[in-house]
């Protein structure tokens, strides 16, 4: 009974490999990703998931994603893949703080959304409480152009019409950088 008690013990104490923090946030910025905080979860050390909310300037959006973290040292290279999506926002605002001109519209930039995945690798410092981190690789960025047909003036020579929005597909370098606090 004892020698039965013992084992379940064994078996069903945290191990060495999951002694670290499970639970955290971060807050990070880059392209095409913008401006993000996540809910980060680690179920083992070299595991991470993420989930949370994105702005880039013009609308809000949604990203997950999952990190592979090799070494528990308090330096260690990354592997990150990550998934997201904007809802369509007006960028005119943008494109005039930007450019400082107040006059500027164009309508094919009152519907600008996309959706991406980075596949980045990384460097990361700290482990238990803070981890900083910097994540760079590439990125697919699929999304529709809308409204052409009204952005341009018609003095042309050459016209083009569009029947649908055409859909826009970039492959792309992209990085960002980021701060984990884990608190449980």
């Amino acid at each position: 009974m004892l020698r039965t008690l013992l084992v379940a013990a064994a078996v069903l104490a945290p191990s060495a490999a999951s002694a670290d923090r499970q639970f955290g946030i971060t807050v990070d910025a880059g392209v095409p990703d913008g401006a993000a905080a996540s809910i980060v979860y680690r179920p083992i050390s070299a595991f991470r998931l993420h989930a949370g909310a994105t702005h880039n300037m013009i609308t809000t959006g949604v990203r997950a994603g999952v990190s592979v973290v090799p070494l528990r040292s308090w330096c260690s290279p990354t592997l990150n893949l990550d998934v997201g999506s904007y809802r369509e926002g007006d960028a005119n605002p943008l494109v005039q703080m930007v450019s400082g001109d107040q006059a500027f519209h164009n309508d094919s930039l009152e519907r600008v959304g996309y959706r991406y995945a980075n596949a980045h690798l990384g460097l990361e410092f700290g482990r238990k409480r803070a981890t900083f981190y910097l994540h760079a690789g590439g990125s697919y960025i699929a999304g529709k152009l809308r409204n052409l047909d009204a952005a341009t003036d018609g003095t042309s020579s050459t016209t083009v019409s569009f029947t649908t929005d055409p859909d826009v597909r970039l492959l792309t370098v992209s990085a960002k950088l980021g701060l984990i606090i884990y608190f449980l």
